[in-house]
């Protein structure tokens, strides 16, 4: 949920009680396609729940974040694989069918989908979980019923055509928690807060300025880490990292030398956080000019050093990808059909188109 509790206050749940849940309704899932008469072996049930409790373990701190400043262009999907590698080296190669799965390699592609796909544990667990603590009711899905509704054609999972309409609660509600939780404005320009904290973090050390934090941040501000130095002591390091060596090191700086860091860490850790303005077109240039020239003046700085506090950007919302791993639907005649196109929801379709907005984001008051 990265910095959503700054939006939702009951939004502190953490990314192992969703690992815990995302398992629990894959053994769900198991016992409902065994049932139907989809084999799926002893060692084949373990390398799934295996690969779905790890499916998210590259997580580093406040979530997706951290992919855009103390790594480079490194998803967390990249580092769950090297941790699971790593795990199966220690465990003798346990967990050699849970890495099959996990990079879609085994031949029963439908395991791989149950963790990664656009009807998968992963999504029904964190939609439910995430609606419940924010509070947020049109996330809420039944993930039961939909649990219920799955079956295996062709080797692929697929949905009961009596399921259809869960199906479509499922992709509405994976979009309003989209645009109200995880893409919400104030939560997001706290994430850019945090992203240009650390930007500047990083910055400061390159110039040999005195920032202090504990080892295991400084590990990472001090190196540019990227999938082609991305080896065992970093992923070592890694794994120790979590939220408390971030908001230390915030609280740390809020009293440093340098304007732009302590101011940026002073306005995240007291909230008074950016003006963000979302639009359904680009952004006006000369707006964009005018508050970075004010602002630029107001504090003598640099345009570097303004660029941390006047910026626009875009964000995409899409609940369903039409081209890639459909969500199909088992007719009652034995024929599979897209969801897109079995649905009478006319809205359907246009779920699947990618909706941009964007935003400028500036101070709202002198910090």
């Amino acid at each position: 949920m990265g910095l959503s509790y700054l939006v939702y206050p009951g939004a502190h749940h953490t990314r192992f009680h969703h690992a815990l849940g995302s398992m629990h309704l894959t053994q769900q899932a198991i016992q409902v396609l065994r049932f139907k008469g989809v084999e799926i072996t002893k060692e084949e049930e373990d390398g799934l729940l295996c690969a779905i409790l790890l499916h998210d373990i590259g997580h580093g701190p406040f979530s997706h974040a951290m992919e855009h400043s103390i790594v480079n262009g490194i998803g967390h999907e990249h580092i769950s694989l090297l941790f699971m590698e790593e795990l199966n080296q220690r465990f003798n190669g346990s967990l050699t069918i849970a890495l099959e799965i996990f990079k879609g390699k085994h031949p029963k592609k439908f395991l791989n989908q149950l963790v990664s796909s656009q009807l998968d544990m992963d999504r029904m667990d964190y939609l439910k979980r995430d609606s419940f603590y924010t509070g947020v009711a049109e996330g809420n899905i039944n993930a039961e019923r939909l649990i219920t509704m799955l079956n295996v054609a062709g080797n692929e999972l697929v949905v009961e055509e009596k399921g259809v309409y869960s199906v479509e609660k499922f992709l509405m509600a994976r979009r309003f928690m989209y645009w109200q939780v995880y893409l919400h404005k104030t939560g997001l320009v706290a994430e850019q807060l945090l992203i240009r904290i650390l930007k500047r973090a990083k910055e400061l050390l390159l110039e040999n300025k005195n920032v202090q934090c504990s080892q295991t941040l400084l590990f990472f501000l001090n190196k540019k880490i990227t999938k082609d130095n991305f080896d065992r002591s970093v992923l070592d390091a890694f794994s120790k990292l979590d939220d408390v060596d971030i908001l230390a090191a915030i609280k740390q700086w809020q009293g440093n030398g340098d304007f732009v860091l302590s101011r940026l860490c002073q306005m995240l850790i007291n909230r008074r956080l950016f003006t963000i303005k979302l639009k359904n077109k680009a952004i006006d240039s000369k707006k964009l000019t005018k508050n970075f020239n004010r602002f630029k003046e107001e504090y003598k700085l640099s345009d570097t050093e303004t660029a941390y506090f006047v910026f626009s950007g875009e964000i995409e919302n899409r609940a369903y990808n039409e081209q890639q791993q459909n969500i199909n639907i088992l007719r009652k005649n034995g024929k599979l059909q897209d969801v897109a196109k079995a649905s009478d929801h006319l809205n359907l379709r246009t779920l699947s188109k990618t909706v941009t907005k964007y935003y400028i984001c500036y101070p709202k008051y002198s910090v």
